[in-house]
This record gives structure tokens, sequence and C-alpha cells, in this order.
């Protein structure tokens, strides 16, 4: 049985429907709120690296980009983006998921989340 670390906000709605599906598949899981516990810089590369950029890892749907002021939403390096999401970790899509093989992705669906752990 695989297990999967999940790396969200304990409030969003999406985390709570990522978590409930695990449970009710059986799969074990721990969860980190990364507001509580921020992700380590390294470990922010590597999703972004894994995931095909920092693009792929950053929600810019969300209203937390929304609300920063237009010159930080062009980040022109990756050490940029580190700084852009360490400051502001609701930035992250949610969940990340990172499985017992290091394997990365964001987001949930039940489609998505079937193929991950099937």
């Amino acid at each position: 049985m695989k297990s999967v670390h999940l790396y969200g906000l304990k409030n969003c709605s999406t985390c709570v429907k990522a978590m409930k599906w695990l449970q009710e598949q059986g799969l074990p899981y721990e969860f980190t709120d990364y507001r509580d516990v921020p992700v380590e810089p390294d470990t922010l590369r590597t999703w972004a690296e894994q995931l095909g950029g920092w693009e792929k890892l950053v929600n810019r749907a969300s209203m937390t980009w929304r609300q920063l002021p237009d010159d930080s939403k062009t980040p022109a390096a990756p050490s940029e983006w580190l700084e852009l999401v360490r400051a502001h970790p609701a930035l992250v899509k949610r969940p990340v998921a990172v499985t017992a093989d290091g394997r990365v992705s964001v987001a949930y669906s039940e489609k998505k989340y079937r193929e991950i752990f099937a």
C-alpha cells in the first residue's frame, strides 16, 4: 500500500476533499499545513522542478495572487519565485501530494487520485 504526504492548508476545502478520499480508500497519509510548518526551500525547488516549473506550482488564479502588487507577479528567476512562495505560502496549489516514491502532484480530483494511487 502506498502512502502519501499531503501539504496544504487545513481549512482548504480541496485539501479536506483529498484527505477524505484517501481515508475512504484506506490509504495512509500524513498532512502538513504549510502555514504552520513552512516548506524547506530545497523541497519547494524540487516540487517546482518535478512539476515542470514554478508556474505549475503556483496558483495564479488564487485570491492571494490577485492581491499581490503587480511588480510581484513577474518573477524573473527561480530565486524570485522561491521568495514569493516563502512569503506567501497560500500561493502553492493545494494540495501538494508527495507519494512514497517521491512523485509530486498538485491539486485534487478523484480521477487524478485514482490514477496516482491505482
